[in-house]
């Protein structure tokens, strides 16, 4: 599927000057990308974002970034026949033992799934929030491939140049 429209991400304020890079994500991993692996954990909602970002305690300091976003080749997490194809169900998804598979075997299940996916030449991953209080409407994308140009184009909105300020 094709995804074009605004993303949203609430950041720790580490990484705004770098609020395209993947950084944190490759430092730590993922749900959906082993250590190594940039990756850039989007939501389609600012909502959503900002509840992505507070799952642990009390909200801290968070940066907001939005993108516009135009990524041709996203695989759509939410069909139960898709997933099935690539040999995962949503309850595999939204296991929260996903840290500690990756701990024990190196890898998460999901983690291998999305590099499965990406061989595939898919450049991201819709799929529902699995954050505290989360309804089925909160979708969050994860991008593994994203530029600014076409096929996987992402364009920081920052018209006044705030984030150089930072």
């Amino acid at each position: 599927m094709r995804y074009r429209g605004k993303l949203y991400r609430a950041l720790n304020p580490v990484y705004a000057r770098e609020p395209v890079s993947g950084r944190g994500s490759q430092l730590h991993g993922g749900r959906f990308n082993p250590k190594g692996m940039a990756a850039l954990y989007c939501a389609t909602s600012l909502h959503t974002a900002i509840r992505e970002a507070n799952q642990v305690g009390d909200l801290q300091p968070t940066t907001i970034i939005c993108y516009e976003a135009d990524i041709e080749s996203v695989f759509d997490g939410r069909d139960p026949g898709a997933l099935k194809r690539f040999g995962i169900t949503p309850a595999a998804l939204a296991d929260p033992t996903w840290r500690d598979q990756m701990k024990a075997a190196g890898k998460a299940r999901t983690q291998i799934f999305a590099e499965t996916l990406i061989a595939n030449g898919f450049d991201g991953l819709l799929v529902r929030s699995f954050a505290r209080g989360a309804t089925d409407d909160d979708m969050n994308l994860i991008l593994w491939t994203w530029s600014n140009s076409a096929p996987y184009r992402l364009t920081l909105i920052d018209d006044e140049g705030r984030l150089d300020k930072i």
